[in-house]
């Protein structure tokens, strides 16, 4: 792609993001979605391979259908409050309306069917853009609308957990299981967002750093299914020591950085009268974490097979930046022990 126009789509994507987090008019944040979206398309379907263009169309119908969903129900709540403002959605069924479409943008379960195959389609550089940067705009909505059913809230979290794990046991594509891994620990947030917002950011922020690690880490083993991650020990030793902490810490393992928010999301979940929901959450978080298992046993402990079914991989790479790889792997691993500053910082 050329670089101007690259540059141009990037920076559209950071202006719609941005225009939706500054907005307080439903019509200024459905307008900054949307140029959200139509900026990611061309990324999405630049490869011209009928796999992206499919997750391109699909990922199009889906989130088209979300913000006419957030139009036809702030338009509903406009005319029956006379406000436009976001937090001002105080009629129950638009309010519903729209937690619904904010779902179905995020990827929430049930409305969640079409992320692994959009992801599946994608290459790994703009899956994690799809996996990280498109979920804040969405989320800052999410936050703000006030009125939304609580029972939808704690419903559409377990569900979200429950799929996540459930569904991520038989796959074999990592691309797949890490979008089933994005239902999950968006389930987690959700579960949460009525009783402690800043509990959510956390664990947003969390997800995002694991997230972004992970998706680093296969690009530059250039892995693509879990049978190729058998070659990583040989060609990225210190890499393959470090990517079981980054995934396990992904599934919540103490005393890594997953385990922080699941383990306050649990706590406040019990404070609030939830204990049932709080254990079946904490059972969900066990599927999720046996697929996270199977992929460090793939990484560490096979060893590939001397008939390689794939192309043979030169050993002298070409120079890559490692920087972001770096720094997003050590923050996955070094942020626990900040955890109660980032409470404070985001209650305050």
């Amino acid at each position: 792609m050329n670089p101007y126009i690259l540059a141009t789509l990037l920076f559209s994507l950071g202006l719609g993001t941005t225009i939706t987090f500054a907005s307080s008019h439903w019509l200024l944040a459905w307008m900054g979605l949307e140029i959200n979206t139509l900026a990611i398309i061309p990324l999405m379907g630049q490869h011209h391979h009928p796999r992206a263009v499919e997750a391109t169309t699909k990922y199009f119908l889906t989130q088209a259908t979300a913000a006419a969903m957030i139009l036809f129900a702030s338009t509903m709540n406009a005319w029956h409050t006379g406000q436009w403002d976001i937090q001002q959605m105080t009629d129950p069924i638009p309010a519903t309306i729209v937690m619904l479409a904010l779902a179905l943008k995020v990827g929430l379960a049930p409305m969640h069917t079409w992320l692994p195959e959009v992801l599946q389609g994608l290459s790994l550089t703009t899956g994690l853009i799809l996996s990280t940067w498109q979920k804040l705009a969405p989320f800052a909505l999410i936050l703000q609308v006030q009125n939304a059913p609580s029972t939808l809230l704690v419903g559409l979290g377990i569900t979200s957990t429950l799929v996540g794990g459930w569904g991520g046991l038989n796959q074999t594509q990592l691309r797949k299981i890490l979008a089933y891994s994005s239902v999950a620990h968006l389930g987690w947030m959700v579960l949460v967002l009525q009783f402690a917002p800043s509990l959510t950011l956390l664990a947003l922020l969390t997800y995002l750093v694991m997230t972004t690690s992970t998706f680093l880490i296969f690009k530059y083993n250039e892995a693509a299914n879990i049978n190729a991650l058998a070659t990583s020990w040989a060609n990225n030793p210190a890499l393959t020591a470090l990517a079981p902490l980054v995934l396990l810490s992904l599934g919540g393992l103490p005393p890594l950085t997953g385990f922080a928010p699941k383990w306050l999301i649990l706590q406040e979940l019990t404070k609030q009268g939830l204990g049932l929901t709080a254990a079946l959450a904490a059972i969900t978080a066990l599927l999720s974490l046996y697929f996270y298992l199977r992929l460090t046993y793939a990484m560490t402990l096979t060893m590939s097979p001397n008939t390689a079914t794939g192309p043979i991989q030169w050993r002298l790479k070409a120079a890559r930046n490692t920087l972001p790889l770096a720094v997003a792997t050590v923050s996955a691993l070094m942020l626990l022990p900040a955890t109660p500053a980032a409470v404070a910082l985001l209650t305050h």
